[in-house]
């Protein structure tokens, strides 16, 4: 779950709230025979480091390749690439009848560094069961879903099960860090392997309040990422003799204007979909505004209140924010150079020309050097379709409480690759948590309620079977 952004938080007691403790308690999701399968699969690529510097997904992947293999599928239907070393990616096809296009299945198996010396209060890389919940890093984020994904797919194997298409399981290395993401080398090199009529990947929004389930959003698209090198250039000279022309000064001037620009809103359908669902737990004039959005006619006014929370802003518009600086080359002379990072997240509406124009212009200095480096994003999945039915149905059944919404995820996951290829994707797990939880991701203590576990199993397994019958 790549949000792009790193939490930090200080080391906190592992105990649920009593509302949420009683949920746990009482989910009516029924006990499986292939739980402990899952809760074995869990424990173990949770306990494989998978980290960038330390670990290998190659690794990982070759067990997933012994338990799918234990579990009847063919020697031929797993693959492992490697295209670069300890950066393994699996991809397994369950055959189907072919009446239909693949379904793919996208997840995973990279996690973000973990130190136990940075505040955790377990070993990161050992799964720690405490009052309710598994900790460890990748608890959540994403080998959460990948165990599900896998379980639910053995689960199938041994039931007889026969799809009426393909499908296609694909694990993959660097969605957290790294130059190497085995998402996108898949999609670039082994299309044929990965092409569907769509996809489920991590990227939900699965909200417990109150104890209960109260929105599951499914993530339908993302913002473009777009990383801009800004540069000024100066003819220097020493420090003691000042110049009016100063590398640093005009670059900062810029950034200064950059900062007071405000991209203007646009509202897509998931966009105003989410707001309507949010509305319904709030209150007041914030209930007021974001009803307004969800109805497409908002006011100036409300934009502007519910911008004021960076959040909501970040729905409602491309935002583009310096994130890096370098500057100089002595203490004692004047600088030549001037460089700055800045991190633009452009809606998938929002064509990247429009906002590069818009960007320079606000920046309003022409003699500046601005190099974009753009990644795809691939637009908005239909929320009309076989995905959102079949979620709304098995969320009804399984979360009663809760509602169901489409979104826009702010952050990026590994489906832009995917809907740059013309995939739709969703990005949805049933894995119910408080915000407070869903905020230690990537952060410390990184932690799962084991019950909303179980239960984003079931529903996995139960998503998976229904788009495929």
């Amino acid at each position: 779950m790549t949000s792009c952004r790193a939490h930090s938080q200080a080391a906190t007691p592992l105990k649920p709230s009593v509302a949420q403790a009683e949920w746990l308690r009482s989910s009516s999701v029924p006990a499986q025979d292939n739980t402990k399968l899952f809760h074995d699969i869990y424990k173990q690529l949770v306990e494989t480091d998978t980290s960038h510097s330390t670990g290998s997904t190659t690794v990982a992947a070759n067990a997933v390749k012994q338990r799918l293999h234990d579990a009847g599928f063919a020697e031929s239907d797993i693959q492992i690439f490697e295209p670069v070393e300890r950066k393994g990616d699996l991809v397994l096809r369950f055959t189907g009848s072919g009446q239909r296009k693949p379904l793919l299945l996208l997840g995973h198996l990279d996690v973000v560094e973990a130190k136990r010396e940075d505040g955790w209060n377990t070993d990161p890389y050992k799964l720690t069961e405490a009052d309710g919940f598994y900790a460890a890093r990748g608890s959540i984020d994403d080998k959460a879903m990948v165990s599900a994904l896998i379980s639910g797919l053995v689960q199938l194997k041994r039931e007889g099960f026969k799809p009426n298409r393909d499908i296609v399981l694909a694990l993959t290395a660097d969605e957290e860090a790294g130059k190497d993401n085995g998402a996108k080398w898949l999609m670039d090199n082994k299309f044929d392997l990965m092409n569907a009529e769509y996809g489920l990947n991590e990227g939900g929004r699965a909200l417990l309040v109150d104890g209960k389930p109260t929105l599951q959003g499914v993530q339908v698209a993302e913002k473009t990422y777009v990383t801009y090198q800004v540069e000024a250039k100066a003819a220097g000279g020493h420090s003691s003799v000042p110049t009016p022309e100063n590398a640093i000064y005009t670059l900062t001037a810029a950034l200064n204007r950059l900062a007071a620009y405000r991209f203007p809103p646009s509202l897509s359908d998931p966009t105003r979909d989410n707001f309507g669902a949010l509305a319904a737990g709030r209150s007041g004039q914030e209930a007021d505004d974001m009803r307004a959005v969800a109805a497409g006619n908002p006011s100036p006014e409300a934009l502007d209140r519910l911008s004021a929370n960076p959040e909501n802003n970040a729905q409602l518009r491309t935002t583009c924010v310096s994130t890096m600086l370098a500057a100089g080359e002595a203490e004692n002379a004047l600088p030549q150079t001037a460089k700055a990072t800045i991190n633009c997240r452009i809606l998938p509406q929002d064509k990247p020309d429009d906002i590069d124009k818009q960007f320079k212009a606000a920046l309003a200095d022409s003699k500046l050097i601005v190099t974009p480096k753009l990644d795809p994003a691939g637009g908005i999945s239909p929320t009309n379709g076989d995905v959102m039915a079949a979620v709304t149905s098995l969320t009804k059944e399984l979360f009663p409480t809760a509602a169901v919404s489409s979104f826009m995820s702010t952050g990026a996951t590994d489906s832009k690759y995917a809907r740059s290829k013309g995939i739709p994707m969703y990005g949805v797990s049933g894995l119910f948590m408080v915000p407070s939880d869903a905020g230690r991701i990537h952060g410390v203590n990184e932690r799962a309620p084991i019950a909303g576990l179980d239960a984003s199993r079931e529903f996995l397994y139960r998503l998976i079977k229904q788009l495929s019958q």
